[in-house]
This record gives C-alpha cells, structure tokens and sequence, in this order.
C-alpha cells in the first residue's frame, strides 16, 4: 500500500482510515493491533511535520524526544518528562531505555553516524552508503522491553536537495508515527543546512503499520476532526545549525530542572528562540500568566496555536 500527502495530518487521515477499514487484526505481545503490511509513506513537504488538530498536535512531546535523541541520552526521566510513563514499556531498569536513539545516533560502538553522514556527503554527494544504522543484529540476542522499531535512514542527495528514506520494521500508527516523522524530518533537515543543501522529499517504508485496539476510538475521533488547513507549516530552518543545536540542548536541561536561563536565549536567531519557547512553555506547567508571556515572544505564528492550546486547557 503507498499513500502520498502533502502534510502530516493529510497522511494520518489516510492511514488511520485505512487501518480501521483493511487493518488484520493481530495478536501481539504489546496487545491486540490492526495492521497492515508493507506500506509506503511519502510526505511531499517535510516542512508540514506538526500536526494542527486537537488530538495530534504534539509539538511538545515531539520536540522533547527530538532534543532526547540530539542529546544522545538514554536517560529515562528525561524522555519522561515529556512522555509521562514511557519506562513502563520501554525501561528494563526504571532509569535508561536500551532502544534509545541518541546513543545510537552519536555513539553507535564509538561512531558519530551523523557527523560520517555530514563528512560523507560533503567528498561525495551523489553516495547511496549514506545510511544510519538503528536497529543492531544485538538487540535479538536477548529479552528487552524495548529495542528500535527503526531499521535505517539513507540519505540521499539528488538535483541539489536531501531527500530521506526511513526503514521501519514496525510501527504504531497513533502514539509512534507522528513522532517518528518530526524527529526524522527535523533531522534531515539539519543534515541539509549543514551540507547547504534545499529540503527534499520524505519517503516513510513500514513493515508493520498497525493501530492498537485502545487506539481506535481515538483514531476515529481524530477522523471526525476532518482534514486540517495544508497551509500552516515549519519555518525554514537557518544555515550553520549545530551552535544553536547545542545551546538548545542546555536550555532544555535547564527548563527541565528548574533553573533561569533567559539572557541565553538572546543568542539564538529567531527559528531557535522560538523552539526554545516551546520547551519553555511546556516547563511552565500550569502557569497561565508564564504562557501567556511567552504567547506574545513567538517570532513565527505557527507555534502560537500550541500555547493558545495550552492555556485553553488550563483555564
């Protein structure tokens, strides 16, 4: 099966209606799914990688994991405080994730894949070895609650753009996908300003694309939303991002455990600053004069929806 849109609650509409009506019920050690096999995504614009419904609309959560994997953290209690109760399906310890990401991207047994992406695009753009290895042949040897349901991510570079190409094994389609497609997305585009290359495309190949069973009430809910506005998406992000990237990692840790950062934030150019707002905005917490401050900050007015969400929720 292969479905194309144009924005990411496009290509949710088409796959949660196509699991609820061709989805084979499976019986699965996480619990009863609906699935479908082998299934191609293609998201013609990465830059429309939030999604703008009430159901959907992630953008924190998506940002924390991303900032959880640029970090290269296995830590538990980072990733949980954007996705509360994370370890109780993915934490064999209570304090790490064996599956983490970030560990695997930076130092997969001594390798930063992402620097050998960089440095082997820029001797040789036209390369088809440019790919991130995630799921490891060790994962299998023995019992862990969690271990990547992403294969790989090649990265190729054609008429002058980057596309990326994402191999999962498997899939959940309402808590994973969406999640998957920001942090991969985000990725190959900070890939592309490094390399000062154009946004591609984004092709998304599953194995198992499925929806479990106390998910589909909530999928169906999301269905009865309709389709969403196709003209709201990400701002271009600048060139050069990795200083940004790493000032952004520390205000992240330092919303996270309480402490005041806010002249740091004046080093950042405007993309930045206003991912750190969200970061901030989600600290916040409970504080409605905090997030209404911060609704006036944003520089682009995509982001101001998530606050305005936010403070609804909490008033």
């Amino acid at each position: 099966m292969e479905i194309r849109a144009s924005t990411l609650d496009d290509l949710l509409y088409d796959v949660y209606e196509k699991l609820l009506n061709d989805g084979e019920e499976v019986i699965a050690t996480k619990g009863t799914n609906f699935e479908i096999d082998s299934v191609l995504l293609h998201l013609d614009n990465p830059l429309a990688r939030i999604s703008r419904t009430e159901t959907r609309s992630l953008i924190f959560s998506c940002l924390g994991e991303l900032i959880w994997y640029l970090s290269g953290s296995n830590d538990l209690s980072q990733i949980e405080f954007y996705i509360p109760n994370y370890g109780a399906h993915a934490s064999d310890d209570g304090k790490t994730v064996h599956g983490a990401y970030g560990p695997r991207l930076l130092n997969s047994f001594g390798v930063n894949q992402i620097n050998n992406i960089i440095s082997l695009l820029t001797k040789k753009p036209s390369s088809r070895r440019a790919v991130i290895q995630l799921f490891q042949a060790s994962d299998l040897q023995s019992e862990h609650k969690d271990i990547p349901c992403t294969c790989s991510l090649q990265f190729l570079v054609r008429h002058e753009q980057l596309n990326l190409i994402t191999f999962m094994r498997s899939n959940d389609a309402y808590m994973g996908l969406p999640h998957d497609i920001f942090s991969f997305t985000m990725l190959q585009e900070i890939i592309a300003r490094t390399l000062g290359l154009k946004l591609g495309s984004y092709t998304h190949f599953v194995g198992s694309l499925h929806l479990y069973a106390d998910k589909v009430e909530s999928a169906k809910h999301f269905l009865s939303e309709g389709l969403q506005s196709t003209q709201r998406i990400m701002p271009e992000m600048p060139a050069e991002p990795w200083p940004s990237i790493e000032l952004l990692i520390n205000l992240e840790r330092s919303y996270r455990e309480g402490e005041s950062v806010d002249d740091r934030i004046e080093e950042l150019a405007h993309y930045w600053r206003d991912l750190s707002y969200l970061l901030k905005a989600h600290a916040c917490k409970d504080s409605v004069e905090e997030l209404d401050k911060l609704y006036n900050l944003f520089t682009d007015d995509v982001f101001k929806l998530y606050i305005y969400k936010k403070i609804q929720a909490l008033t």
